[in-house]
């Protein structure tokens, strides 16, 4: 099993796009107990992963109560270089 933060930066090599919800609803048959898999926690690792170039916003809305859910994807660049270094 890989380190959560290698499944969650992963994920994105397969979908087009994912907010940090979509990616604890993927993640939580393998990791569910993970104390790291929060929404807090989540959002985290996407934006430092945005931050180093591994992946981009694509685009952004309110939720039904009015929070910010803000998407991502990995163009075929960046899904690259995650393959190059994270192997499945």
């Amino acid at each position: 099993m890989k380190p959560l933060s290698y499944a969650i930066i992963k994920h994105f090599t397969k979908v087009p796009e994912a907010c940090a919800e979509d990616v604890i609803d993927a993640l939580k048959g393998d990791y569910g107990k993970f104390r790291g898999l929060t929404l807090k926690s989540v959002i985290e690792t996407l934006m430092t992963d945005e931050a180093n170039g591994l992946l981009e916003e694509s685009r952004f809305e309110l939720d039904e109560v009015g929070n910010l859910r803000i998407y991502y994807r990995a163009n075929e660049e960046q899904k690259a270089t995650i393959n190059r270094y994270i192997k499945d």
